[in-house]
């Protein structure tokens, strides 16, 4: 586990990023570990009154009381599996911070996504801290300002084993998305780490 890091400087929010939070290794058998074991499931959403289906697979883990709803959808944890338990612990002694619920999000190919959104909702409390795990294929994550339009979009591109966080009022200032891509790309592992308030 590296403990050096970045700021990556955009008004109205704070953003930290180690490129390498884990090693090649440890991102290697864990991604095996997740992918293999986990009960992935694909999601339904109600957007502007119309149902589809999330494009990716899911899974919602964490306390027993840490539910958790966005766009139409109720999720229930499942418990911490053992490895996403040991990540979880490493990165709250690194951040300084704790959490009680992952989503962990599998993206199978660049046709796979998550649209134009922020992490705000009011079960996650005022100002949310979410801790962004990345495993396997790289994949370019934009932010966007909600109320600068002089304000340009930002990229980064998020390698296996690194963890961006998102404090402050990022949430509320600033949506962020994991566009398509017609680039071959093999799939990725994305854990959002959050604390849910009941």
């Amino acid at each position: 586990m590296s403990s050096s890091s970045e700021r990556i400087d955009l008004p109205d929010a704070h953003l930290t990023y180690w490129r390498q939070f884990l090693g090649a290794a440890a991102s290697e058998r864990l991604f095996a570990d997740l992918l293999a074991t986990l009960a992935w499931r694909q999601e339904h959403i109600t957007l502007f009154g119309k149902t589809h289906k999330v494009p990716r697979l899911q899974v919602w883990m964490g306390d027993p009381q840490a539910r958790y709803q966005y766009s139409g959808l109720a999720l229930l944890p499942q418990p911490w599996s053992p490895a996403v338990m040991a990540v979880k612990q490493e990165i709250e002694r690194c951040c300084c911070q704790r959490f009680n619920a992952v989503l962990i999000n599998l993206y199978r190919d660049g046709r796979d996504s998550n649209g134009w959104h922020s992490d705000d909702e009011p079960e996650l409390g005022k100002n949310p801290v979410v801790a962004s795990l990345s495993l396997g294929a790289t994949r370019r994550f934009r932010l966007r300002h909600k109320y600068r339009k002089d304000e340009v979009s930002h990229s980064v591109d998020l390698t296996s084993g690194s963890l961006l966080l998102m404090g402050g009022t990022t949430q509320h200032c600033w949506q962020h998305c994991l566009t398509k891509t017609a680039k071959p790309v093999g799939p990725r592992i994305n854990l959002t780490f959050r604390l849910v308030r009941s």
